[in-house]
């Protein structure tokens, strides 16, 4: 907790604020732990408080864009991919209490499991320091890179746009697995482009799993590319001089 802290650049009065926010409901079952105590009242009240400092970051930067763009644009940056995103960064998933059962079944990389935690460290800090406190880090850390958000929003569409922009073959998408009861569903869909499996995603349900995906072979493919202008930028600098 306290290299969290550090990455945050927030230091909680009341440390059990933080504890709670890191603990899975898993976690408290196991433990039999008032359920009350695990973090999904704090994520309740962190969506609200991340929904409206993210609006005001957008309705403030962006003066000249209707409505229907900012929601969009919202939608994106607050999306449940985005904010596991914005977890990893911070490696908030290493520190979330889960329950055995739940660590055993890879619980700690679930995108559902850690944006959740996130929201639920959004709510513990507005109630520790307030809304300008959890304002802060919202602006400092999720609104943050913000074109890079825009993925996410339809990281399918971005996808298709960039396979035929570059002629890489056909995309299909595959449902690799589908875990938990009925009313707690969890997908795992993967992207192939070209016959080659280019990514992978997890998600509630088909669509976001697809889109998380999706999100993943973009990634994949910038990269790939990115590499292969370092090594003509590094093959260029050692060919000799005329």
């Amino acid at each position: 907790m306290e290299e969290l802290q550090k990455k945050t650049g927030y230091r909680f009065r009341d440390q059990g604020l933080l504890r709670q926010a890191l603990t899975h409901s898993s976690y408290t079952n196991e433990h039999g732990s008032d359920r009350l105590s695990c973090n999904e009242r704090l994520e309740f009240l962190g969506d609200a408080v991340l929904e409206l400092a993210s609006s005001e970051y957008l309705y403030s930067r962006y003066p000249d864009l209707p409505e229907g763009d900012l929601t969009k644009l919202r939608a994106g940056s607050v999306c449940e991919p985005a904010l596991a995103e914005v977890a990893r960064e911070l490696k908030i998933p290493e520190k979330i209490r889960l329950g055995r059962g739940e660590e055993t079944t890879g619980g700690r990389e679930r995108p559902s499991i850690v944006s959740d935690a996130l929201e639920a460290l959004i709510g513990a800090m507005y109630l520790d320091g307030g809304f300008e406190e959890a304002k802060r880090f919202i602006w400092q850390f999720v609104m943050k890179n913000l074109e890079h958000r825009r993925l996410f929003i339809d990281s399918k569409t971005s996808l298709q746009e960039i396979v035929q922009n570059r002629e890489l073959g056909g995309i299909s998408y595959e449902l690799i697995s589908m875990e938990g009861p009925d009313h707690d569903r969890i997908f795992t869909s993967g992207v192939l482009v070209g016959g080659v499996l280019m990514g992978k995603g997890i998600g509630r349900s088909k669509k976001l799993a697809e889109q998380a995906a999706a999100t993943e072979a973009v990634m994949r493919i910038r990269g790939e590319e990115l590499n292969e202008r370092g090594k003509d930028v590094s093959k260029a600098d050692r060919s000799p001089g005329i």
